[in-house]
């Protein structure tokens, strides 16, 4: 059995903790044993330190993108069916492929129920988080209400400015005129659910 790594120096720890490093402080005793065993170079003790680092943060913060994004279930792009949906393949390919948030357009599903809307949409939405982007998921007509609830209140502007700040803009900054619709068969108006990727700078994407 191998022995145990010597532990780092109290002002490693402390500097490791001060920097944020969590991941590094905890595994760099282990990985400096093995250095010295193994006679790593300098560069490589650093960047595997680095890419621990690095590789816990990415988890750590698709963790967190995904609680932010108020999904009411986790479903992936992967597990839909395709064939049992009324979805025709070339339009399930071009939504999953996200190239309409790239392109800051939006996109609007409109069909009955069972037909696969709410699941392509959280689908997009979590390879979306999976891609660093951030997400929100909102009911349209929660959101409607909480609008007007702020309008009651006086508190609309605070509202407003929260879902700004969250990366949501559901009118001007969406680019609404670039909106690509694509229809199901027997489409009727169901209740709308919007999934929003967030992207630096103006014209951002709706998906609704």
């Amino acid at each position: 059995m191998a022995a145990a790594p010597p532990p780092l120096a109290p002002d490693l720890v402390e500097g490791l903790r001060r920097l944020k490093l969590a991941t590094m402080r905890e595994q760099a005793a282990d990985v400096l044993q093995s250095a010295k065993t193994q006679r790593w170079a300098a560069e490589d003790v650093l960047l595997t330190l680095l890419k621990l680092e690095i590789a816990a943060r990415e988890v750590a913060n698709r963790r967190i993108r995904l609680k932010q994004a108020g999904f009411p279930v986790t479903k992936t792009l992967e597990a839909f069916n395709v064939a049992e949906s009324s979805i025709p393949r070339p339009t399930f390919e071009y939504i999953s492929s996200l190239e309409w948030v790239d392109a800051k357009e939006n996109l609007l599903l409109i069909g009955p129920p069972g037909t696969g809307k709410s699941h392509a949409l959280v689908g997009c939405g979590v390879r979306a988080v999976e891609r660093g982007k951030k997400i929100r998921y909102l009911v349209a007509a929660d959101l409607i209400e909480t609008l007007y609830r702020g309008l009651a209140d006086n508190t609309v502007g605070k509202v407003i400015s929260h879902l700004l700040l969250q990366r949501v803009d559901p009118d001007r900054r969406a680019g609404l005129r670039s909106t690509r619709r694509h229809r199901f068969p027997a489409a009727v108006s169901v209740r709308r659910r919007c999934v929003r990727a967030s992207q630096p700078g103006p014209g951002e994407s709706l998906a609704v």
